[in-house]
């Protein structure tokens, strides 16, 4: 019991940047209170945070992030198993490199929001069309990274299986996979926060459910209270979404870490 509460406390460390952001939260409340932000549109945290338990306990916003949510893991994992795929082929076929490596450098930099437009002509504004975006964000980071991580896998590693006489499928379980897991994970990282940004985008753009439509339709309406709830809503699901995926990832990779290559 004594080590969980040591535990608990360790997060409020005198250099912790937890400080920084209850700073922050109190700036914003007296900054509205006292008047050193003059604006109707700049409601005290308080109020926010009463807004934002109101709609949470009403229901309204558990629905609206879980219809996030359910699109944007529908996209990161089509995104997912295509980049992976992809980039196993990238790392092992230099023919597929020079033939596709110049159409995807030429398509990677096309920011995801100027997308959406030609997508809402072509699927609607349906899920289809948020569930693509997400998985066009995730489909990149993890073509480059499994590609990088299968060019980085040790030729003796390699050697040393042939000449052990293990199979190529073997090799490619034992061997290959495992020395590329560490990378995959990284990009999945990445592609995990863009793929949050980029479905939110997708539902202030052309949205009729969602956070980011919600978002959208507070700003509207001049609801400011509410509006501002849906960002906290957003920063707080971003965070969680990361510390999650950090546990994940030190369990699944357990050896990687254990070796310190992870800087």
């Amino acid at each position: 019991m004594a080590g969980g509460a040591l535990a608990a406390t360790k997060g409020f460390r005198p250099t912790s940047g937890v400080w920084l952001v209850l700073a922050l939260f109190l700036l914003w409340e007296v900054s509205a209170r006292t008047g050193m932000v003059d604006s109707p549109n700049w409601p005290p945290l308080s109020r926010v945070v009463a807004a934002l338990v109101r709609d949470t306990l009403s229901g309204e916003i558990p629905m609206l992030v879980g219809s996030t949510l359910a699109r944007m893991f529908a996209g990161l994992a089509a995104g997912t198993l295509a980049g992976i795929a992809a980039g196993l082929l990238f790392g092992a076929s230099t023919l597929a490199q020079r033939v596709l490596g110049p159409t995807v450098e030429l398509i990677r930099p096309i920011p995801i929001p100027a997308v959406i437009p030609p997508l809402v002509l072509f699927l609607g504004l349906d899920n289809g069309m948020k569930i693509t975006v997400a998985a066009v964000t995730a489909f990149f980071p993890l073509l480059t990274n499994t590609a990088q991580g299968l060019r980085a896998v040790e030729a003796d590693q390699l050697a040393m299986a042939r000449t052990f006489g293990v199979p190529a499928w073997r090799r490619l379980f034992r061997v290959t996979l495992p020395a590329i897991l560490p990378y995959v994970m990284a990009g999945l990282r990445v592609a995990l926060a863009l793929a949050l940004v980029t479905t939110v985008v997708a539902e202030m753009i052309a949205g009729e459910q969602g956070v980011g439509h919600y978002l959208v339709l507070m700003q509207f309406a001049g609801r400011a209270e509410e509006m501002y709830a849906a960002v906290l809503v957003l920063a707080f699901l971003g965070y969680a979404l990361n510390r999650g995926f950090l546990w994940v990832e030190r369990r699944s990779i357990a050896w990687y870490f254990a070796t310190g290559r992870d800087g």
